[in-house]
């Protein structure tokens, strides 16, 4: 493949954020006096963000009174350990300085808010020159605004670009942006033959062979 630039979701197929957002819940549950969750069940969930660690944890609908308390009570213990745990996936830093040197552009995609992203990237001394997060435009993942901006500001035809990410929405994404797409298997999303992805891989360095 003709391809210049790569771009990569963030939880789940750069950084492993799971162990880190189920110490939140869990820390949350405990405060409450509540039954804390096994990490296997919490981990799938990562994907769809806090809201839906409430829902599971609580068991509380978005409606619930003390649905949006809670939320942002896990937010702010995630801020405060975001890299407890939480580190890149094996062959993730030395796939990243193999692109640098071939002078291919990486950039991440997420659907993570700015503030928590940038967070974690600087305390996990990460450096990448486009970052789109799921507040930096009006539409988040499936849409394609988000793959086609991070295009843009690389100045590269999405034709060229191909995007790596662990769920069903980053397959989405990068089908409705007309960009190839990698699944990972290794991620917290259950890789199923109809995301319709392009193409799919167990471990990150296995990028070098497609590009």
């Amino acid at each position: 493949m003709d391809i210049n630039t790569i771009l990569f979701d963030l939880d789940g197929t750069l950084i492993d954020t799971a162990p880190d957002l189920a110490y939140a819940l869990n820390t949350l549950l405990e405060e409450a006096g509540l039954e804390t969750k096994p990490f296997e069940k919490i981990k799938p969930l990562v994907a769809f963000g806090g809201k839906a660690l409430i829902k599971f944890g609580f068991n509380y609908d978005e409606e619930h009174p003390e649905f949006s308390m809670r939320h942002q009570e896990l937010l702010e213990i995630y801020t405060n350990n975001i890299d407890l745990n939480s580190k890149p996936f094996e062959g993730v830093i030395p796939l990243i300085k193999i692109l640098k040197d071939r002078q291919i552009n990486w950039g991440i995609v997420t659907n993570k808010p700015e503030y928590l992203t940038q967070l974690l990237l600087q305390k996990l001394n990460i450096n990448v020159d486009v970052v789109v997060c799921g507040d930096t435009l009006e539409f988040s993942k499936p849409h394609p605004a988000p793959l086609l901006y991070a295009c843009a500001q690389f100045s590269v035809d999405p034709k060229r670009c191909i995007f790596v990410g662990d769920d069903k929405n980053d397959m989405l994404a990068g089908r409705n942006a007309g960009i190839k797409t990698v699944a990972v298997t290794y991620g917290y999303g259950n890789v199923e033959q109809n995301w319709n992805y392009d193409y799919k891989i167990n471990h990150i360095q296995e990028l070098l062979e497609l590009i």
